[in-house]
């Protein structure tokens, strides 16, 4: 198995808006390579944790980082939409504190096999989950050209979504679209050349798109924060760190529907964003923005 090392994002402001009793349950719906929930594990030697991943690489890195705390730390591989059932697996009715820590870690991205960059060549994947049984390759080469520019448009805000979606059709008529770096020639092909010198690499807002797509990040996201409020105690934090505006838009309606329903209260009248300090050693936290709220 490839390494996975992942960095953990704005963790002190996870310990700052996470934990509500050092004896608590808690529960790290994305737990990557157990960093966060290490953090919490060792500020509070009474604590527990539930973690959930859909990815096998992390989940195995999880459980190294882990296992030191024994019974304190269960894992499962399920994706967080699932939590409500993970935890009646548990015998627990409800948790202290649920932390979502979304996107794609590093380790996925710099792993070429996987599919999700545009800088390595390699078949279209992006699969979160291996057992998903949708990839990029299926929707690339079946999906029609109006729904590929629908998700274009809908999950990556690219402008140039409908002429895409009609060059990858026209493509795929001479022969599948497997790599990512078929894709990319594609990409650049349908953006004008005057509109590719600015906005950063521009298969990127596609690739965004297609990974949002394949694994519903969306939809997941939606479901897991309604499972999570269903189980949290009273006064218990949910914290959440998003990573591009989709995500974070989300967020931030459902935290102000349920205070202005009476659930709860806001804990950030602004997103939390990661210091200079953080994001001079760790480029990929510079998008990231955390969320809180108390039920």
């Amino acid at each position: 198995m490839v390494g996975y090392t992942h960095v953990s994002v704005m963790p002190e402001a996870v310990l700052n808006f996470w934990p509500t009793d050092p004896n608590g349950c808690y529960l790290d719906a994305t737990v990557g390579g157990g960093g966060h929930s290490r953090l919490l594990l060792e500020q509070y030697p009474n604590a527990r944790v539930i973690g959930l991943d859909q990815d096998p690489a992390a989940l195995a890195e999880a459980k190294n980082a882990l296992a030191i705390y024994g019974h304190r730390a269960h894992l499962y591989s399920r994706n967080f939409r699932d939590l409500g059932d993970v935890l009646v697996q548990e015998g627990i009715e409800s948790v202290d504190g649920i932390l979502f820590d979304l996107g794609v870690s590093s380790p996925q991205f710099d792993v070429p096999e996987r599919g999700f960059s545009y800088h390595f060549d390699a078949p279209l994947d992006m699969r979160m989950d291996p057992e998903n049984p949708l990839t990029a390759f299926r929707l690339i080469n079946m999906k029609s050209r109006q729904e590929i520019s629908a998700a274009l448009r809908e999950f990556g805000e690219e402008r140039w979504a409908s002429r895409i979606a009609k060059f990858i059709v026209e493509a795929r008529t001479t022969e599948p679209i497997r790599t990512t770096e078929q894709l990319v020639e594609v990409i650049k092909a349908a953006i004008p050349a005057s509109a590719r010198r600015s906005g950063g690499h521009p298969a990127r807002r596609t690739f965004q798109a297609l990974r949002i797509w394949v694994n519903d990040e969306l939809g997941a996201l939606r479901e897991g924060l309604e499972a999570g409020f269903s189980a949290l105690k009273p006064d218990g934090h949910l914290v959440v760190i998003s990573f591009h505006s989709l995500e974070d838009r989300i967020v931030k309606h459902q935290f102000r529907q349920w205070q202005q329903n009476g659930l709860g209260r806001v804990l950030t009248s602004h997103p939390v964003v990661p210091e200079d300090s953080e994001t001079e050693v760790n480029s990929r936290a510079r998008s990231a923005k955390l969320r809180a709220f108390q039920r």
